[in-house]
């Protein structure tokens, strides 16, 4: 176990999973209405810690809910000439892509309805993308929108049972060019293939407390920041990120007490991540508040806290719980980090709001 998470006891596991497991039950309770483009409450603010300090933009999206729709953003990249692309659930468009000033410069569709996982991965000197549909479809396509290759599903491939639940969430490419598939709403395995999409094998599964097993195995990366290249796992339910071997040994843990985070995100020397619930314990009753986005330097302790409580940690190296401090965001599904160090925040069930840009002041 890491450092953090082997002050732990069982018995907080044990409460905050079970705070977890809560949460899911709500997650479809009202919320208050994300601020609008005519009185943006928060637009302006500053937000954020130490050196990860930033200046809200509310408004960055000059894109026309009209023309353009979104339902859910739920990833955001940027590629080598600076372009960003938005991935949302609506069929309608589900990328918009966009330059660092908010103006849209295009869409493309494939016509996918439940759009989840966006992954950027280079293949000689040619940028593609991975998207994860968690109606069981993987797809490669280009950063035009053509359909370059689709992974078989779990079934076909051997990997599942035809009556295994298989709803992959995120994907992974390795250096190699090994392909990592989150089933993250489904059976809770990650999927290995090779670069032509040929079935290597699993790892995972699902288990309460085990380690290298997941509650819900939601997003993936690679870390490059140490001298081996590792694959990271956010493991939402159960507030922790994972770490394993490209062959799917499981090396290590981080716990993030309170927090739902998603996609993991590489930028340098950090690891980001948006939140969508922060949690906060009370006599064993569940206060849920929104997400925030989190940041965590190269030792995997957490530095800041964009929209969330300022991190805390006692003199035996224990993280206080986190929660969301200022209501700006409502659930944080994934955070872009750009080429200037600005960052994106793309938001689910938050009423169809375009993702907000965060300008680094610190």
């Amino acid at each position: 176990m890491n450092p953090l998470a082997e002050h732990t006891t069982l018995h907080s596991r044990r409460r905050f999973i079970g705070q977890g497991l809560a949460a899911a039950g709500l997650l479809a309770a009202p919320h208050v209405r994300a601020s609008d483009k005519t009185a943006p409450e928060f637009h302006g603010s500053i937000i954020g810690h130490g050196a990860h300090r930033y200046r809200l933009d509310m408004i960055w999206s000059k894109a026309d809910p009209v023309k353009t729709p979104v339902n859910n953003c739920h990833e955001m990249v940027q590629v080598r000439d600076g372009r960003l692309f938005l991935l949302t659930d609506d069929p309608r468009n589900n990328v918009l892509i966009y330059s660092k000033d908010g103006s849209l410069l295009g869409t493309w569709t494939l016509k996918l309805g439940c759009a989840h996982g966006l992954t950027l991965a280079l293949e000689g000197d040619r940028e593609v993308f991975w998207i994860a549909d968690f109606t069981g479809r993987v797809i490669k396509a280009s950063l035009d929108g053509e359909l370059l290759m689709e992974l078989p599903t779990a079934a076909q491939c051997g990997a599942y049972k035809e009556t295994d639940k298989y709803l992959p969430t995120e994907v992974a490419v390795g250096p190699d060019g090994r392909i990592y598939v989150a089933d993250g709403y489904g059976s809770q395995f990650i999927l290995r293939f090779d670069s032509g999409g040929k079935y290597l094998g699993k790892f995972g599964g699902k288990s309460e407390l085990s380690q290298g097993k997941f509650l819900q195995a939601h997003g993936l990366v690679m870390d490059t920041r140490e001298k081996e290249t590792l694959l990271v796992c956010t493991e939402r339910m159960r507030n922790e990120f994972q770490w394993f071997t490209q062959e799917g040994e499981f090396v290590k843990s981080v716990y993030m007490p309170g927090a739902f985070v998603s996609r993991p995100v590489i930028h340098g020397d950090f690891l980001y991540s948006g939140v969508c619930f922060g949690m906060e314990p009370d006599d064993f009753r569940l206060k849920m508040k929104r997400g925030f986005i989190t940041i965590l330097d190269k030792e995997n302790r957490v530095v800041s806290n964009p929209g969330g409580t300022a991190p805390k940690y006692n003199a035996a190296g224990k993280l206080a719980v986190m929660m969301q401090d200022q209501p700006v965001f409502q659930h944080c599904h994934d955070v872009c980090v750009d080429d200037q160090g600005d960052l994106y925040a793309c938001q689910w069930n938050a009423n169809k709001v375009y993702p907000y840009k965060l300008h680094r002041v610190s």
